[in-house]
């Protein structure tokens, strides 16, 4: 029997600036409309999860793709995960400096490797030869991002403290979706953090940290500050509470006041499961989303 199809992404969630708002907003709204037609043409929710989140890589508001944050170095390193809830397929990608779309090379491991997971210039080698056309690092680097990293430098002290303070940009992006199928999918991609030590990996492409999906459980996004998101591998434990009977937005609003409780984290997250319901839940002062149903579209900068 057919299930109608649902569709949730996530464009990043810290103290977005006022300034800003219109472009996070237009950036889910895209995302959402090119997911949603996707999965209107036939297309799966894994198709539909990496079509979003390439939108949102190609669009400089985020931290993902092209405009992403700058590393210590000055040089963008990305990072992205595509996980099938059907299969548990995966296909991931870490501190890869010539590809656009790394979402693309992380659908190419999920479809064409045995592998789950390639780095740095191994990534960029099998995309290659998998036909992900590869890039100059400097098509990646935009000028408001060497302005940001000169800034940032600047100051004369700079602790941890600063660097994953909920008031720097943590504009990670994800997807989630339920395809007629009844099969869930979940993509996030990311520039990763300001000013990071070059080779850093965050959360975003780490399974079942900033990314899961099980049809049986659940499927879950996340952003935020990255390290304390793996510490508790936070992606899976928001699924395992909806495999327990719980509710997505019970599971979502959990999962972040674990994060703080537990580890002093912030950040957001949006989780779907198999019947279409979902959650958003987030301790940062907004985040940036949207949903889409057949029987409605919204989008919001929500507060906290």
């Amino acid at each position: 029997m057919p299930t109608d199809p649902v569709l949730v992404v996530h464009g990043g969630a810290w103290a977005i600036p006022d300034d800003m708002v219109e472009a996070h907003l237009k950036g889910v709204r895209n995302a959402a409309a090119a997911a949603w037609q996707t999965m209107q043409r036939g297309g799966s929710a894994l198709d539909a999860v990496e079509e979003a989140v390439v939108v949102m890589e190609d669009d400089e508001t985020f931290d993902a793709g092209r405009g992403s944050f700058l590393n210590r170095d000055g040089r963008v390193q990305l990072d992205a995960l595509i996980m099938d809830g059907a299969t548990l397929r995966a296909g991931g990608v870490g501190c890869v400096e010539r590809i656009a779309n790394p979402v693309r090379a992380a659908r190419k491991i999920l479809s064409d490797s045995p592998h789950v997971y390639f780095v740095g210039e191994g990534a960029e080698r099998f995309a290659a030869e998998h036909g992900v056309q590869l890039c100059r690092n400097e098509d990646l680097v935009i000028p408001r991002e060497i302005e940001r990293l000169r800034e940032f430098q600047a100051r004369t002290a700079t602790s941890d403290d600063d660097l994953f303070a909920p008031a720097i940009s943590h504009d990670t992006v994800g997807a989630l979706a339920l395809d007629r199928n009844g099969n869930i999918a979940a993509a996030t991609s990311t520039g990763g953090t300001l000013n990071k030590a070059p080779g850093r990996l965050g959360d975003s492409s780490l399974i079942g940290c900033g990314c899961y999906a099980d049809n049986q459980s659940a499927a879950a996004s996340t952003t935020g500050w990255g390290e304390p998101i793996m510490k508790l591998v936070l992606a899976k434990w928001a699924a395992d509470r909806v495999l327990a009977g719980n509710l997505p937005q019970w599971a979502a609003a959990e999962a972040i006041n674990y994060l703080k409780d537990r580890v002093n984290g912030h950040g957001g997250m949006i989780v779907l499961d198999s019947k279409g319901r979902f959650g958003i839940a987030h301790n940062t002062p907004r985040m940036a989303w949207a949903l889409r149903t057949a029987a409605e579209e919204r989008w919001a900068i929500e507060l906290t």
